[in-house]
């Protein structure tokens, strides 16, 4: 008899919980801000207390339950109408990188570290070196916009043309980037950064073939003197690195 019991409630609860995410709406399933977040984790707790607990009433889930419905579909009606109350519970976007730039800043609120930075960038097989805006989202996730490298593309296929004519002049152009990768590099990983909050990524350096006399060339042709300046220096598979000073001035490439 308490199988019995103990299945119908959670058939029940199943279907209770089943049509109360589906009033919530879509917004639910594909993104979750904090108070969406907050609703669902609830509903899910209530859930369980009420299938464990044959002793306790059905009613007594489900109503708490309702409630919660009741609750976030009058807040999400009166954030519709009112901004106020959208940045109220869910916040505001957060700018991480501007023109090129670390928002720093930014990410000391929202205690955002670099390596969830590159994590993101890499999931998105982006460059951060390429890119104008990175903009964290309510959601978490982060919208990147690349910059506009048409003119740079169409520079590079005026220059490729002219190369043939004057096979030295690719190669001083591009001087005074690095040797490509080496064969067993996983490029899954790229950007590869060599410096984080001024500490110099030895493994980084020793996987890539290179030493500290390379990094500290590469560190003095951009005006650095000392890795200690730097918040972060990435490489990419073509060689492209990309610098964020300490300083105010915007990053050098």
């Amino acid at each position: 008899m308490e199988l019995m019991e103990l299945t119908f409630r959670t058939l029940l609860i199943y279907v209770v919980v089943f049509l109360i995410m589906r009033m919530m709406g879509k917004r639910e399933i594909g993104k979750l801000s904090v108070f969406d977040l907050v609703i669902s984790v609830m509903i899910a707790e209530i859930a369980v207390f009420v299938i464990e607990d044959t002793k306790r009433p059905v009613l007594d889930g489900i109503l708490p339950m309702i409630v919660l419905l009741v609750v976030q579909i009058g807040i999400a009606v009166i954030s519709l109408k009112s901004r106020k109350m959208r940045m109220l519970f869910d916040g505001k976007p957060t700018v991480l990188v501007e023109r090129g730039k670390l928002n720093r800043e930014a990410m000391r609120k929202q205690r955002y570290n670099l390596d969830d930075l590159l994590l993101q960038f890499r999931e998105n097989k982006t460059n951060i070196a390429d890119v104008e805006f990175a903009i964290l989202e309510t959601t978490g996730k982060l919208s990147i916009i690349q910059k506009d490298l048409k003119g740079r593309d169409n520079s590079g296929q005026r220059g490729s043309q002219g190369s043939n004519s004057n096979p030295n002049s690719n190669s001083n152009s591009g001087s005074s980037f690095p040797k490509p990768f080496p064969r067993n590099y996983k490029f899954e990983s790229l950007p590869v950064p060599l410096i984080m909050d001024g500490e110099i990524q030895k493994t980084n350096l020793e996987q890539l073939g290179k030493d500290r006399f390379w990094l500290n060339n590469q560190l003095r042709q951009r005006g650095i003197v000392d890795a200690k300046q730097v918040f972060l220096l990435t490489i990419d598979h073509r060689g492209k690195i990309y610098l964020d000073a300490r300083r105010t001035r915007g990053p050098r490439k």
